[in-house]
């Protein structure tokens, strides 16, 4: 008793004193985010590309927290489209980055079809699968789209990159 009161104590003391110490600087971070436009661009652009080759798909760009910010179901895309659309993206933004993999697919490829229960495969949002694509402003990457759909994630990565070169002039 007397010990978990101790813990909180000095636990509270941390708090404190962390939150009075001085700003510096570099203290505030810069992010730089899709406008809403372009991301909503982005995405018409490759449910466009991916219909003229009679796929019906869904395509999602999700922002640097993996949030989706903009979402186009196509005209007949299943529901299954959605979620395919939204992971493929959040996988390639959260796990492309510490090897600097720009496609869900290379993930994919490097993870191998045999996951063990409780691998990577089984943590949330996560889907090995091709067709999720960085967005990239230079070196940084600000954001991915995930198209879900098409016969294969060849197909939909394709339409993905579509997507991307529609806006790429103005990521600078």
């Amino acid at each position: 008793m007397i010990y978990s009161r101790v813990a909180t104590l000095i636990g509270a003391t941390a708090v404190a004193t962390a939150l009075a110490a001085p700003a510096h600087a570099d203290d505030v971070l810069t992010v730089h985010r899709l406008s809403a436009a372009l991301a909503a661009e982005a995405v018409a652009e490759a449910v466009a590309t991916c219909a003229k080759q009679g796929y019906k798909v869904t395509a999602t760009v999700v922002d640097s927290d993996g949030v989706p910010q903009a979402m186009l179901r196509g005209d007949g895309a299943s529901m299954t489209t959605i979620g395919a659309a939204r992971y493929k993206a959040y996988t390639v933004f959260m796990l492309g980055a510490p090897r600097n993999e720009d496609t869900s697919a290379a993930i994919a490829q490097r993870m191998g079809a045999t996951q063990t229960p409780g691998g990577l495969a089984k943590l949330p949002h996560i889907l090995l699968a091709g067709g999720g694509v960085r967005i990239k402003t230079g070196n940084e990457a600000i954001a991915a789209i995930g198209v879900g759909g098409a016969p294969g994630g060849d197909l939909d990565e394709a339409c993905a990159k579509a997507g991307i070169e529609k806006v790429t002039a103005r990521l600078k």
